[in-house]
């Protein structure tokens, strides 16, 4: 069939650089070369055994396999649980809900908000799936640019007025993937005075607030005066709890927006499998002293990476937070694409160009720290031996 068949918004999807990539690996691999991917960031770690017990437990019961339709009320209470341990945070059980992941509800929860033409705020660079929530609604979808002159910090300030009066919502998410950044207190204080004025919904991403690396510990948007009032977080478990297939995150906050988003999912949904909603209940109820551990080991990965590529002559900045590197490419080349593709074909590391997470993006690459030192140590080796960083 020719495109004429098919969608608009499907015809302009592209499979862009990360085809070649894998591509190019492909080749490499046929030809016995060894590679080294920095490339996807899914955890290497494994989940914590009483919740792949609980998980267990509840596939052997048969009636677990039916329509759940609706979030337990001890799941729901694990996140009450989770919300005021961790981040001193109250939430009611109307101001939750749980999701398929967080990257399938973001692709519809612009449905929620949006009309075709109102605008969406997304970053530049940011996380694919921030702008995909607003095509999905077939939304004007408008950019924040985010610099590291600036702290990878938005400023509200500079956003034109005549974009805030058809805004609807803005996304904002750190520590931010893929700039590797954490916000100061100060600038969400600013942010939900900022929705609050221009009539704005804020959607945070809360992916990473276990994997951070600097002193303070990461905290909840919801923990800020203000935040219930003008928007919600989503709360994956996918990365803290290393349950990434199974597909379990929430959002939290907003008891209007949760409303009307499980009345948008109540139409294309028949809710969590039970035993993920039991694997998720262990999970946040249960020890967790294994993610501070995980944690200081993702920073061990983390001081290992950018140190040993700083002393091979690559400068690059330690990471403040999540699970990613985020670097300049060297001097004397075109493209961030073309320095991927010219790394792979030399040293067998795979990493994702910058340009991957929008314009802003160009200049720079994102590795993840989803290797232990020990194999880390080799890559420096590695591409030390190979002289890329030398012409």
């Amino acid at each position: 069939m020719d495109s004429s068949h098919f969608s608009t918004l499907i015809n302009d999807f592209k499979p862009g650089i990360f085809g070649a990539l894998n591509e190019k690996k492909e080749q490499l691999l046929r030809a016995g070369k060894t590679v080294y991917n920095l490339s996807v960031g899914t955890p290497d770690f494994q989940p914590a055994p009483h919740v792949m017990k609980a998980m267990q437990d509840a596939c052997g019961k048969a009636e677990n396999y039916k329509y759940s339709l609706a979030d337990l009320p001890e799941l729901l209470e694990a996140v009450q649980y989770r919300y005021e341990k961790r981040f001193g945070v109250h939430v009611a059980t109307d101001e939750i809900m749980s999701v398929y992941g967080s990257q399938e509800a973001m692709a519809h929860i612009g449905l929620v908000f949006c009309d075709p033409g109102d605008v969406i705020l997304v970053p530049d660079p940011g996380y694919p799936m921030f702008e995909m929530s607003g095509i999905m609604a077939k939304a004007d979808v408008q950019y924040y640019t985010i610099e590291e002159k600036n702290g990878y910090l938005p400023d509200l300030d500079s956003i034109p007025e005549e974009t805030l009066e058809r805004t609807k919502y803005m996304m904002v998410s750190y520590p931010l993937n893929p700039v590797c950044v954490c916000a100061p207190d100060e600038f969400y204080e600013k942010l939900i005075a900022f929705a609050k004025e221009h009539d704005i919904i804020i959607i945070h991403d809360n992916a990473y607030s276990d994997i951070i690396f600097t002193e303070k510990p990461g905290r909840s948007f919801l923990s800020f005066e203000g935040a219930k009032d003008v928007g919600v977080e989503f709360y994956s478990l996918s990365k803290s709890y290393n349950l990434t297939g199974a597909r379990i995150s929430f959002v939290v906050g907003n008891k209007d927006v949760i409303s009307r988003f499980r009345l948008l999912r109540s139409q294309i949904d028949y809710g969590i499998f039970y035993p993920v909603q039991y694997a998720a209940i262990a999970a946040l109820t249960g020890p967790d002293d294994f993610i501070e551990e995980q944690r200081q080991q993702y920073a061990a990965r983390c001081r290992a990476l950018c140190g040993g590529l700083r002393r091979i002559g690559w400068n690059v900045p330690d990471s403040q937070g999540t699970m990613f590197v985020w670097a300049k490419i060297p001097q004397g080349y075109e493209s961030s694409a073309d320095f991927c593709m010219k790394l792979m074909e030399k040293t067998g590391v795979i990493v994702t160009p910058g340009s991957a997470f929008g314009k802003g993006g160009e200049g720079y690459v994102r590795m993840a720290l989803v290797v232990d030192e020990k194999m880390i140590e080799e890559i420096i080796r590695v591409l030390d031996e190979s002289g890329i960083f030398c012409q």
